[in-house]
């Protein structure tokens, strides 16, 4: 007899020694399975992984979609439960989880969404006013996966599939550090230029202008950066260069393209 639930959780990484285990503990004791996909990381991430009782799998980094696509087919269950390497599963969410499981009220559903908020280092739990997203992360691999998208990692429900949405919440710590986060925004906003290209889409001149205004009302305002007084107009500023970094390498890559013509 086993407490353990039918569902694999599986998280990708690379070089997240200082915080992968916090993903880890928040599920090991009560889910089937842990599964952590590496990309090659050159810290000690693989060694705390295997440490705390996941099985680690090495899969050279093909974008994010790829990656957790990968992991949904290293899982031996059919219901999966998707981390990132900087997230936890709240006490809340888990014994929201195991309920659904015991009452066999997880299939009420092919997929749930659970809401993400943002957590910082000098936090100990999300703020109630702490910007959060809905994302499918408990779901029926039968019935959706991940789709192959190199920087949109979303799970993409088959036509019919009922999604409901969990009351727990995940807590992500996407900043370790403000240099961590500049040097992220930076490296991101190049995978998005690469990714619109890819599919032939441009943005206007226009928004070299309106971008970083905007963005910075966005961030202080609708996602209540304002909250967190000081320590939220640094992030509302990040947040709208980030933005506007995007937009810049967007127009970047326009001049290099007609320079080659």
């Amino acid at each position: 007899m086993t407490d353990r639930l039918p569902l694999s959780a599986f998280i990708i990484s690379k070089n997240e020694a200082d915080r992968i285990s916090r993903p880890i503990e928040s599920v090991i004791g009560w889910v089937d399975e842990v599964i952590v996909v590496d990309s090659g990381s050159t810290d000690d991430t693989v060694a705390v992984a295997e440490g705390l009782g996941a099985r680690v799998v090495h899969h050279d980094w093909k974008g994010y979609g790829p990656q957790k696509r990968y992991g949904e087919g290293q899982c031996r269950n059919d219901w999966l439960l998707n981390l990132d390497a900087d997230e936890e599963v709240t006490p809340e969410l888990a014994a929201e989880i195991k309920s659904k499981f015991a009452e066999g009220s997880h299939e009420d559903a092919d997929g749930w969404r659970i809401m993400i908020r943002d957590m910082y280092a000098h936090e100990i739990a999300p703020a109630p006013w702490a910007y959060g997203y809905h994302q499918i992360r408990l779901y029926d691999r039968r019935k959706g996966r991940f789709s192959a998208s190199t920087v949109h990692d979303t799970v993409r429900p088959e036509e019919g599939a009922k999604i409901n949405d969990l009351a727990g919440i995940m807590a992500h710590r996407s900043i370790r550090s403000l240099d961590f986060q500049v040097g992220k925004y930076n490296r991101y906003s190049g995978m998005q230029v690469e990714d619109m290209r890819a599919r032939g889409r441009t943005l206007p001149r226009t928004r070299l202008l309106t971008e970083f205004p905007v963005s910075f009302f966005k961030a202080y305002f609708v996602r209540k950066y304002r909250k967190y007084g000081w320590w939220g107009f640094i992030l509302s500023v990040n947040y709208a260069h980030a933005r506007f970094l995007r937009v810049a390498k967007a127009y970047e890559a326009d001049l290099l393209g007609k320079q080659g013509e």
